[in-house]
C-alpha cells in the first residue's frame, strides 16, 4: 500500500511540475512576442511566471531530495566506519525532518500573516502564492519519509530511468 501511496505522489508531484513549467513558459513566451511585435505587454504576465516559479521551486524541492540532488557535502560518511556512517545518515535525516517541520509550522504562520495582502497585477491574496511553502515542506517532509531507510542504510537515493541526481538538481 505504502509503494502504492509513494508512486501515486512522485507521480503527481511530477505532473504538476510539468503542468506549471508548461505554463510559466506560455505566460512568458506569449508576453514576450507580443512586447516585439505589438509593444505592448501583457500587464499581469511577468507576476504570474514570478509565482508559478515560486510554486514550482516549492514543489520541486521534495522531487529533487528524493533523488539526491540538492548540495551535499558526503565525504565523511564515506571515509568513517559503517555503524557510524549510518549514525551520521541518522542524524543528517533526523535534522532535515526537523528543519522541514520546523519551516512547515512557520511558514502557515507567515501565510497566516500575509491573508490580507495582494498582489499588484491580479489582485489575488499573497496568502495563496506563499501557500507553496508549507505544502512544499510537508512534501519534503513526505519524501524524505519514503526514501530515509535507504539513505541511513546504504546511503542511497531513489533512482529512477527518468531521474538522476543531476536531472533532479536542475529542476
Amino acid at each position: 500500500m505504502f509503494n502504492r501511496l509513494e508512486r501515486i505522489l512522485v507521480a503527481c508531484n511530477r505532473w504538476v511540475l510539468i503542468l506549471l513549467l508548461l505554463v510559466m513558459a506560455c505566460i512568458v513566451f506569449a508576453n514576450v512576442v507580443l512586447r516585439y511585435t505589438t509593444g505592448d505587454s501583457i500587464v499581469w504576465a511577468e507576476e504570474v511566471a514570478r509565482h508559478l516559479m515560486i510554486w514550482g521551486t516549492f514543489l520541486g524541492a521534495g522531487l529533487v531530495l528524493r533523488f539526491g540532488g540538492h548540495v551535499a557535502i558526503d565525504n565523511l560518511h564515506q571515509v568513517v566506519s559503517t555503524p557510524l556512517a549510518r549514525l551520521l545518515r541518522t542524524v543528517v535525516v533526523v535534522g532535515m525532518a526537523l528543519f522541514c517541520a520546523v519551516m512547515t509550522y512557520f511558514s502557515i504562520l507567515y501565510v497566516w500573516a500575509t491573508r490580507f495582502q495582494t498582489t499588484a497585477a491580479t489582485d489575488i491574496p499573497i496568502a495563496y502564492i506563499y501557500t507553496a511553502m508549507p505544502i512544499g515542506f510537508v512534501l519534503m517532509l513526505l519524501h524524505l519519509a519514503f526514501v530515509a531507510r535507504g539513505y541511513i542504510s546504504a546511503g542511497r537515493f531513489e533512482e529512477s530511468d527518468e531521474m538522476d541526481a543531476e536531472s533532479a538538481a536542475s529542476l
